[in-house]
């Protein structure tokens, strides 16, 4: 009884003919453009950590190096694009994955790098979520619309509302506000007190950005 008990058990951990094991399966349907994609997710990834740490040190190079990351991640995002069209590789998975990088590195990159910047007073934390709020629609809405935006062709004519890779505009003016020492309770035009919580004026540049991501009436041509 217990050898047939032995037999039954070797004979059900041996992979199905049929159906072999494949490992890092997902990794193989990889392609190039995919790997660059993932570089873009590494930098907005990164550009949080930093923004983290330099919360920790208080050491400028920490945030300039946060800073940094944001339009690293944008030179990965072009590169990503160019090689999909250039080596007819572009995939659904290719397309969510570089929404899902977008995301966090022109969207929680850029946010957390405004709070690390002293973005955080209770009217600047409604408006750094609508921010990324906003990117994460935006990204949503072009994901769904791709092909009418096509008109027709292989690739969009244009953007409805400005592409969240804009926000690196932010990230200049944040990187250069720390280089001047403006940050901190140094930022440029002080704070508001407005009801019950803080606001701080720079705060209304991540609000005219998600505003514009989202809006249906501007349409930019997509290079």
């Amino acid at each position: 009884m217990f050898q047939s008990l032995r037999f039954i058990a070797a004979d059900s951990a041996m992979p199905d003919a049929a159906h072999p094991r494949k490992h890092f399966s997902m990794i193989r349907e990889f392609h190039l453009a995919d790997f660059f994609t993932l570089a873009n997710a590494a930098c907005g990834a990164l550009s949080v950590f930093l923004a983290m740490r330099f919360v920790a040190t208080q050491e400028l190079s920490d945030f300039l190096w946060a800073a940094a990351m944001t339009p690293v991640a944008l030179v990965f995002d072009v590169l990503d694009g160019r090689i999909a069209r250039w080596r007819h590789q572009q995939s659904l998975l290719g397309r969510e994955l570089d929404s899902l990088a977008d995301v966090i590195s022109f969207g929680v990159g850029p946010a957390a790098l405004g709070y690390a910047a002293g973005l955080q007073g209770g009217w600047d934390l409604v408006l750094l979520c609508y921010f990324v709020c906003c990117g994460v629609s935006r990204l949503a809405r072009y994901n769904v619309t791709a092909e009418t935006l096509a008109e027709g062709g292989d690739k969009v004519k244009h953007f409805e509302g400005t592409p969240i890779p804009t926000s690196v505009l932010i990230t200049a003016v944040l990187a250069l506000a720390a280089w001047q020492g403006a940050i901190g309770t140094q930022l440029w035009g002080g704070a508001w007190q407005i009801g019950p919580a803080r606001l701080h004026p720079l705060a209304l540049l991540f609000a005219l950005s998600g505003t514009l991501m989202v809006s249906k009436t501007l349409r930019i041509p997509k290079l």
